[in-house]
């Protein structure tokens, strides 16, 4: 299968660090001219500098994803540039933990308003240029967590539930104009929003042993994902929500395969 992302534009958000980084690097060698949304100047800098040394061009913006009216100049001047945006990606988010009991008011207002209001913003502003030249695809991030939430999770789980019934409502909308919009779930995606492989061993394992796939998943993995949806290949694939989670509780205890296959001698750990 070849992909060919090549000449096309990509908007990619929260890019600063960890999966968002990989995004525009891969999208960028696959291709792509990329236009880099953060709120971090900083992190733009690195992720400018790094385009550079691989040879690549893009366009990095400063950006709160709650600013509906900087969203849009962005968006404007970008389609007035390059005359187009073929790939949406909403990978801006938070976390937003604690006991609903105790969970601050605030807190529970900014995971929904980065990770929901934000991702509906972005869509709501590309939708005229993808309309404009009958094509596009929109790929949002949302999380096992909107699937099955963790103890502690509500506001953030609850704001990715939301984005992946929010995607499947955009999907049904845009079909006409040859507009994907799918979400993607990653499970155990080490990262610094999340520090799972900086974890006390024991709680690793604790983690691990709900995987099927008995590792830490990666941001290539993601990568390679996105680079499936926004292709061709892809065009009838639509308001879905992708488990990418090496298959976290796919069934009850996934350790026990692995138990098995140590019994046997066919696995060590």
């Amino acid at each position: 299968m070849n992909i060919d992302l090549s000449g096309q534009v990509a908007v990619i958000t929260g890019v600063g660090k960890g999966i968002g980084r990989e995004l525009v690097s891969r999208l960028a060698d696959e291709g792509m001219t990329t236009i880099s949304v953060d709120i971090s100047q900083s992190d733009l800098d690195a992720v400018a500098d790094q385009l550079s040394a691989a040879g690549h061009t893009g366009r990095q913006y400063v950006c709160d994803v709650r600013d509906g009216e900087r969203i849009r100049a962005i968006v404007a001047e970008v389609t007035k540039e390059f005359g187009r945006i073929d790939l949406l990606v909403n990978n801006a988010g938070v976390a937003g933990n604690g006991a609903i009991e105790d969970l601050p008011e605030a807190v529970w207002d900014f995971a929904h308003d980065v990770n929901l209001k934000g991702t509906f913003l972005m869509c709501q502003a590309v939708l005229p240029t993808m309309k404009a030249q009958g094509r596009g695809r929109i790929i949002n991030a949302a999380s096992f967590a909107a699937i099955i939430p963790s103890v502690g999770s509500a506001a953030y789980a609850s704001s990715k539930a939301a984005v992946a019934h929010f995607t499947r409502a955009l999907a049904g909308e845009v079909g006409p104009w040859n507009i994907t919009a799918n979400a993607y779930a990653p499970g155990m995606i080490p990262t610094t929003l999340n520090h799972f492989a900086e974890l006390p061993q024991e709680d690793q394992d604790r983690l691990l042993d709900t995987l099927s796939i008995r590792q830490w998943g990666t941001k290539e993995d993601i990568a390679n994902l996105i680079c499936f949806l926004a292709s061709d290949e892809a065009r009838y694939i639509t308001g879905t929500l992708i488990d990418i989670s090496g298959g976290k509780l796919a069934t009850q205890f996934p350790r026990a395969a692995y138990e098995m296959a140590a019994a046997n001698g066919q696995y060590e750990k």
